[in-house]
């Protein structure tokens, strides 16, 4: 990758809190135009990273640069060129939409001249065109987060930050809000997202999982999966999935079989194994002694999920992939 082309690196990012250590050696890059996905559960230490990315936080190790400035306190220079959005909706209820966006474009030192274009083109951009006299108290939450975006990047960002922009949103409001992201993306900017949605991942064009503040897994979905899963996915289709989950997890505690992990996904089994033949014949011998009709059973490719609970089980290696 050419360094021309990275917009923001982390270097073996430490935080304390105390005797508490909420970040552990986290590195990763930023590219151009791409959706960087920060994934990993509640507590995991993804806000706490963003935040020292933004400058917001100084690390107790490590360093952040982002368009080739080290946020070191001394970045101010910096600010003008990145957006944020926060977990939390940081508009004013009681104003209208205008008037949110008209201040914010005055908070980022805009002309009025200059101010007034940009705001018309974030009214077009998130389709709150038409909108504007509303009160955003008024608004749903998916058009609550639309205005929260065009605020972030009201002043034309290079590079994006937003922590959880889509918590408590409805799915239908989330793709549409992934789409705005992605009209972004194809004029240049970076995207530093972090999120616990698969679904959302899936859209990522590079992804970190992070878990008790470390990195334990890095790259492309593609080479995430080539990489961290301990096996093939044998799904299995039966009319009676919460039993077979009782009967393959009781046969493993008795030692008849052996897998690395077991879980429902959906109306469907999914157990991941190195040993797909071997298994697959245990499986049928199992359910056909509880009289448990099998509908199908397949290896299939893993999705997102599956390779997200591979990675967070504790005897996964730590990967540091740039």
């Amino acid at each position: 990758m050419n360094d021309n082309q990275i917009t923001g690196r982390a270097e073996n990012l430490v935080k304390d809190f105390g005797d508490f250590r909420a970040v552990n050696q986290v590195s990763f890059t930023l590219h151009k135009g791409e959706i960087f996905g920060f994934l990993g559960p509640n507590g995991s230490g993804k806000t706490t990273t963003i935040r020292m990315m933004l400058g917001l936080l100084a690390p107790t190790q490590g360093r952040v640069e982002i368009l080739g400035t080290e946020m070191d306190g001394q970045s101010s220079s910096i600010l003008p060129r990145i957006g944020y959005m926060s977990q939390r909706f940081s508009l004013y209820n009681d104003l209208t939409v205008l008037q949110n966006l008209n201040y914010y474009g005055q908070v980022y030192g805009l002309d009025s001249i200059k101010r007034k274009l940009q705001v018309q083109e974030a009214l077009a951009i998130s389709g709150l065109s038409g909108s504007e006299h509303i009160q955003t108290k008024d608004l749903s939450g998916g058009w609550r987060q639309r205005l929260a975006l065009s605020a972030a990047i009201l002043h034309q960002p290079e590079v994006l930050f937003l922590d959880e922009p889509t918590a408590g949103v409805d799915p239908v409001s989330r793709r549409s809000f992934w789409d705005l992201l992605y009209t972004l993306v194809a004029r240049g900017i970076s995207v530093f997202i972090t999120t616990h949605y698969m679904d959302e991942a899936e859209h990522c064009h590079r992804l970190a999982f992070i878990q008790r503040g470390k990195i334990i897994a890095q790259g492309s979905l593609k080479e995430i999966k080539q990489t961290m899963m301990p096996g093939q996915v044998l799904e299995i289709d039966t009319d009676q999935a919460g039993k077979v989950i009782r009967i393959l997890r009781k046969a493993y505690q008795n030692g008849n079989i052996d897998y690395k992990d077991l879980e429902l996904h959906g109306s469907l089994v999914h157990v991941i194994t190195p040993q797909v033949q071997s298994l697959s014949r245990h499986i049928k011998k199992l359910l056909k002694a509880d009289k448990i009709t099998l509908n199908s059973m397949s290896v299939v490719d893993p999705t997102l999920e599956d390779v997200f609970i591979a990675c967070m089980r504790d005897n996964v290696p730590e990967v540091h992939n740039e």
